[in-house]
């Protein structure tokens, strides 16, 4: 017999690979359901995150939500959205920030998730090791490079963004055509992706 969605998310949620190399213990954090029509990947769960359990609950998720022009009922709605990083636990924090996501993570999870999530509309790629994860072969030298082909990505019904934390003040500051050319645009794909 076929393993349920349900059964599959509480695999996922009782993961243990990586236990030994994190620092705060695992905590999958992730949201999906098989009628989700937005998929945003990203990279892996913060120190906050970890604590609440609850994905992009920090300064990144408000950043993100307002790049989607979404509030926050509707980005926590399995049944419209799901968040699958590329890491689903806390990897832990370096000299410039957190760590990567633990290289275990997604090769175990994502082929047995993403396949199921059947009416995806639209995924958002957040961050260069999601960009690296969805994009193989087809991403720029540099994540600047990767966003700024966004309607060459696009046409796959995929649009690559960088990571919504407030340390990207200045690559924001420095790419003005993000806000200006991007967002609008990101802003209808979703509405129209959710609709």
């Amino acid at each position: 017999m076929a393993e349920s969605f349900p059964q599959l998310m509480a695999r996922i949620r009782a993961c243990r690979t990586c236990e030994a190399q994190l620092p705060l213990g695992p905590r999958p954090v992730l949201q999906a359901s098989p009628g989700a029509r937005l998929l945003i990947v990203s990279q892996a769960p913060g120190r906050k995150v970890h604590e609440t359990g609850t994905p992009f609950n920090d300064p990144s998720g408000e950043r993100l939500r307002d790049w989607l022009g979404i509030d926050r009922t509707t980005f926590y709605d399995a049944g419209k959205i799901a968040i699958v990083p590329m890491g689903f636990c806390f990897p832990g924090t370096g000299t410039g920030g957190d760590l990567p996501p633990r290289p275990e993570c997604a090769p175990q999870w994502h082929p047995q998730l993403l396949p199921r999530l059947r009416q995806l509309r639209l995924t958002l790629a957040i961050g260069q090791y999601a960009q690296a994860g969805l994009l193989p072969g087809r991403r720029g030298r540099t994540l600047t490079d990767t966003v700024q082909a966004w309607r060459t990505h696009l046409e796959r019904g995929l649009l690559p963004l960088p990571h919504p934390s407030p340390r990207n003040r200045l690559w924001l500051a420095r790419n003005p055509w993000f806000e200006v050319e991007l967002l609008p645009v990101l802003r209808q794909r979703v509405k129209d992706a959710l609709a």
